[in-house]
């Protein structure tokens, strides 16, 4: 794999929790490179779009851990069950759709992606994401509290380094979206909310019913991701730290704990759809303007497509899902 390829394949790998619904939910998914996964209950399938035009398929069955694991229905527990789940079946799906999606006709033997490239990758993602999002804002706050008085105590640094952090997450992704790959990838991530938008909804799954639902859902990466930028700010805020290392160690170790807790406070706004509670996921619904963008038809066509897979393994499976 070249250099760029590398690259190229970081960045995806950088947008799954952006990109994951993040719940074991009826049906759900993720954008992949050229195409989408859609997940049934107990099945999930990956639909990817080659460069010839042609839509290739992966589908597996799919256990929920916690019917393997009853310990993790206890909350908290069951966020990080399942957070780390979506993460590990993400992470399949996109080496599925990145073998298909760089197999290029000009080379003169196909891209192939092995798990060994997509641990090296996962684990240079997880440094960027530490570096960017743990070490500068933290480093900028402390710089900021040692040459303005108003903002030296421990609080006052906290806070600020909690707004740094979401000023240095919305600018990423702005960035971001300018670059063709990541913009497809949305325009595929905006595919899969229509085409779930439309199963929920009763109405025949097709590509005209699809594209006249919007592209921004409530179940998704990127409202999850807002709420853990705000609770981590309370969290990192009530750390009884000083010095610069403990700070960021702190922070690093308590990532499972505020993500479990994020999770509890989604899934709590989500039966309460307004009043106070229904604002937690509003700021998420914003920030997918960035995140989706609209399919073209044959984005919405390949979504439907894993969506007819998921089902039909499902289905196999002695499910109770049928398509409207």
């Amino acid at each position: 794999m070249t250099i760029g390829s590398f690259l190229r394949l970081s960045a995806h790998v950088q947008m799954l929790p952006i990109l994951e619904s993040g719940e074991e939910t009826l049906i759900g998914g993720q954008a992949v490179m050229e195409g989408v996964m859609m997940r049934a209950p107990h099945s999930y399938c990956v639909a990817v779009r080659k460069p010839d035009g042609t839509i290739v398929t992966d589908q597996h069955p799919l256990p929920r851990l916690s019917e393997k694991h009853p310990i993790l229905k206890l909350p908290v527990l069951r966020g990080l069950g399942t957070l780390g789940h979506a993460m590990w079946l993400g992470l399949q799906a996109m080496r599925f759709s990145a073998n298909a999606a760089l197999d290029e006709a000009s080379s003169e033997k196909p891209v192939q992606v092995s798990s060994t490239m997509m641990a090296v990758n996962l684990a240079f993602s997880l440094l960027v994401f530490l570096f960017l999002f743990k070490f500068v804002p933290l480093a900028l706050a402390t710089f900021i509290g040692h040459h303005y008085q108003p903002l030296h105590s421990r609080f006052a640094v906290n806070m600020v380094d909690g707004f740094i952090r979401i000023g240095l997450f919305l600018t990423y992704l702005s960035l971001l979206a300018r670059i063709k790959d990541i913009r497809r990838i949305f325009e595929y991530h905006g595919a899969e909310h229509k085409v779930v938008f439309n199963y929920e909804s009763g109405q025949p799954v097709t590509v005209a019913n699809a594209q006249r639902f919007v592209t921004w859902h409530p179940r998704c990466g990127t409202s999850f991701l807002m709420v853990v930028m705000v609770l981590a700010m309370i969290c990192y805020a009530l750390l009884p730290f000083d010095s610069f290392v403990a700070k960021l160690a702190g922070r690093i170790a308590l990532l499972p704990v505020v993500a479990g807790l994020s999770y509890e406070l989604i899934r709590f706004a989500a039966r309460r759809r307004s009043g106070l509670m229904a604002l937690l996921t509003r700021p998420g619904l914003w920030l997918q303007r960035i995140t989706t963008k609209p399919p073209a038809d044959d984005q919405a066509e390949t979504a439907i497509r894993a969506l007819e897979g998921a089902m039909a393994l499902e289905q196999a499976q002695d499910g109770e899902l049928v398509i409207a």
